[in-house]
């Protein structure tokens, strides 16, 4: 009977998360019914597997067996954790594990690279979004989970860590030695002036302090002149739900929706609207995006662009719109449930689609490539200004004095036309500017 002890296990972590979160309410006879010969067919299941394979299995293994495929079965981000890493996720580990600054999620059934974040192991080892993790330290990842896949490349800074992807694209297999760090964003780069009344400001990442670091780059950039800006998220691969809110509050405001979630229970049904500041509410936008903008990043992308608000120029997004839910069981361990999705506020769903430009301009891998090492090694060169061993850079730079970042000159000569149209036809707001071109419903449109 120890299959029925073993199912028994199954039933009553089922039923007391049930109990908890009533996901799923049987409300009629021919429910209970339905329920009573699957769990048959299941209890029937385990009690051949006890009888009959070839050696001795834990109950324990076949319980958690049992959940694991059931969320194994619904999608690639609804795991289960045993207690030991449920303990790890809910621990602050601050100063005890390092990383290698890349966000990486289960994609067609492969662990793939959303985006490597700048300045950190993984951007500087040459890690890119969309890459796929084939193996870490020589063993498969073909099925490992997402929690697991984070325990694996995590360790304590200063220790190494192998992997091997295979390159979108190419089908390329590269191996990579990086060495964990303590992973410190500074999520505001370049902010600057790039054209007369044009600002630039490029975003990294949404963290705690975004949103003050940004409205001081933004408010600096008024006192030079800024009248229109291009903020770039590309390879931003999110971050914290209510600092990209926060973002698009700068430029939108009037209380408006700017995203939701909808799922299953009313409770995963709600809506993030803009709390009404919109200290920018006047200034020309254009958005720049890639195939490494995630999550926040797509939330602000989409909002801007259902509300009319601003121009998304770039590549299409990657796709990365769930909500995972963390449900604790009985035993110590826990669910980590996809609960609900992302949708714009035209009701766009994110996950796996993206958000699509309204001006389409690809880059191939090789500007890419050329444009990374590029800013490598001007920001080399300018953090360190009196050094005399840097010829070999400046050299190197020299030969890439062609390169020219053809996304941000188009998303420049954009907004300088739109400027000079507002400067012809006085009054016109920044809404007013784009509803007339109409591009938030025709992609490519100018």
């Amino acid at each position: 009977m120890r299959a029925r002890d073993a199912v028994m296990a199954v039933c009553a972590s089922l039923g007391a998360w049930y109990l908890l979160f009533t996901v799923i309410p049987f409300s009629s006879p021919a429910a209970d019914i339905q329920l009573k010969n699957n769990l048959d067919h299941f209890v029937s299941g385990m009690d051949l597997i006890q009888r009959n394979y070839y050696r001795e299995v834990k109950e324990s293994e076949l319980a958690y067996g049992a959940i694991k495929g059931m969320c194994a079965a619904l999608d690639p981000h609804s795991q289960f954790m045993d207690e030991e890493i449920y303990k790890e996720m809910k621990v602050e580990t601050e100063g005890e594990f390092g990383g290698l600054g890349i966000e990486i999620t289960i994609k067609d059934q492969f662990l793939t690279v959303v985006s490597p974040i700048e300045d950190t192991p993984a951007f500087k080892a040459g890690l890119r979004a969309g890459d796929r993790i084939i193996e870490i330290e020589g063993e498969s990842t073909k099925e490992l989970s997402l929690v697991e896949a984070v325990r694996k490349l995590r360790g304590p800074p200063g220790s190494v860590v192998r992997i091997t992807v295979m390159r979108a694209g190419t089908g390329e297999l590269l191996p990579f030695a990086m060495t964990r760090a303590n992973i410190q964003i500074q999520s505001i780069k370049d902010a600057k002036i790039v054209r007369d009344g044009i600002g630039y400001v490029r975003m990294t990442q949404f963290q705690e302090h975004t949103g003050r670091d940004f409205e001081k780059a933004l408010q600096e950039l008024k006192k030079k002149g800024m009248r229109g800006l291009i903020l770039d998220l590309r390879n931003n691969p999110g971050g914290l739900l209510q600092v990209a809110i926060e973002i698009a509050d700068k430029f939108i405001g009037g209380e408006k929706l700017l995203v939701y979630t909808k799922g299953r229970i009313k409770t995963q049904n709600i809506e993030f609207k803009s709390p009404g500041r919109a200290a920018f509410s006047d200034c020309l936008l254009v958005i720049l995006v890639n195939k490494g903008s995630a999550s926040g990043s797509e939330i602000v992308a989409g909002a801007v662009q259902d509300l009319g608000r601003g121009i998304i120029l770039g590549s299409t997004t990657f796709g990365k719109g769930s909500v995972q839910s963390v449900l604790p069981l009985p035993d110590g361990s826990a669910l980590r449930l996809t609960t609900a999705r992302y949708f714009t506020p035209k009701g766009r769903c994110i996950q796996k689609i993206g958000i699509e430009p309204d001006i389409v301009v690809e880059l191939t891998d090789e500007e890419e490539i050329e444009l990374l090492v590029k800013r490598r090694l001007e920001k080399m060169i300018s953090d360190n200004p009196g050094s005399k061993n840097l010829e070999e850079e400046k050299e190197e730079l020299k030969k890439l004095s062609d390169v020219t970042d053809v996304q941000l000159k188009r998303a420049v000569d954009l907004l300088q036309g739109l400027l000079a149209y507002r400067g012809l036809s006085p009054g016109r707001g920044a809404n007013q500017l784009h509803a007339e071109r109409g591009t938030a419903k025709r992609p490519n449109a100018l």
